[in-house]
């Protein structure tokens, strides 16, 4: 049997662009596993994206069988996710198998306390699983910069710090609610004059936080060490600056230490943890971020839909 692997890298809008050619991957695994082929990158081709029929064609034509193992591109509809599956016998990949059954545990059958912690910019990009796992956990710990929208809820001043208006009253019927939402009690940032400062959660005219202060980063910690499970997604600042990288250091040791069973969601989480060597510290570094928390939010994602309904399944 001949195995021929394909892959998604980057974003290059349905054209040829070389710094996302597969050339050098190719090139590995001819080393790694001889005889293996691997096509260019799909996205290369329109078709991809737009999940075209014309291109699935293309796809299938002289193959017998079909395994994703791309959890991290399950949530997407696809041409190479979901046509396949069509008419081709098909299998998820172990991978794919242990992303559907870890995160599937964590919205069926956690052990409790089950916390979750959030960060990262935006509340308008996890609106869904925010509330999807609000049916779920004992506790939601909130950080990053999207803790300013909910800080704004609560009626404190955030200054100039990234906030969605739009989303505070949705963040002031969560926080009504009846489960517990941890949020910041002091901030680190920078002041007016753009100098690094520590504030309390009310934030004069002009500053701005980009991470949370010693004093939440202890008590989040509290909040992860207490627990049985934990599922964390998204930075608690702007790790990137060495200035602004203690919240999201603290946190995710905190998750490295504790004896609960801790999932980390991709993404931004997932590199810092590997800048701050604790990648090898948690039971479950899942391979997609957006994969991850649509999970989450339904249960199910495309990529896994499709494969059920693939003609060897009965």
């Amino acid at each position: 049997a001949k195995v021929v692997c394909a892959s998604h890298l980057g974003r290059p809008k349905g054209k040829p662009v070389q710094k996302y050619s597969m050339d050098p991957v190719r090139a590995r695994l001819a080393e790694l596993a001889p005889g293996v082929e691997l096509l260019e990158n799909l996205r290369f081709n329109p078709g991809e994206e737009a999940n075209s029929d014309d291109f699935v064609a293309q796809l299938v034509t002289g193959f017998d069988a079909y395994v994703d193992d791309a959890f991290g591109a399950a949530h997407r509809a696809h041409a190479s996710v979901v046509g396949p599956p069509k008419t081709l016998p098909s299998a998820a990949g172990r991978l794919l198998q242990k992303e559907a059954e870890i995160l599937g545990g964590l919205r069926e059958h956690p052990k409790r306390p089950f916390v979750a912690v959030l960060g990262g910019a935006k509340v308008s990009d996890k609106l869904g699983v925010i509330e999807a796992l609000l049916q779920t956990v004992d506790a939601l710990v909130i950080g990053g910069g999207m803790c300013f929208t909910f800080l704004a809820a609560k009626g404190m001043p955030v200054g100039d710090s990234i906030c969605e208006l739009d989303q505070v009253a949705f963040c002031r019927r969560l926080l009504d609610g009846p489960k517990p939402i941890h949020l910041p009690e002091d901030i680190v940032g920078v002041d007016a004059n753009g100098n690094y400062a520590t504030f309390g959660i009310r934030l004069p005219e002009g500053s701005k936080g980009l991470d949370i202060g010693p004093g939440t980063a202890a008590a989040f910690c509290d909040v992860i060490m207490d627990a049985r499970t934990v599922f964390w997604n998204g930075p608690m600042g702007m790790f990137e600056d060495p200035r602004f990288a203690n919240g999201t250091k603290t946190v995710a040791q905190a998750v490295a230490d504790t004896k609960a069973f801790t999932v980390v969601g991709g993404g931004d989480s997932a590199a810092a943890l590997a800048q701050f060597g604790l990648d090898d510290s948690v039971d479950h570094v899942s391979t997609g971020g957006g994969a991850s928390l649509e999970f989450l939010e339904f249960g199910d994602l495309p990529g896994l839909a499709a494969l059920r309904g693939a003609p060897n399944v009965k």
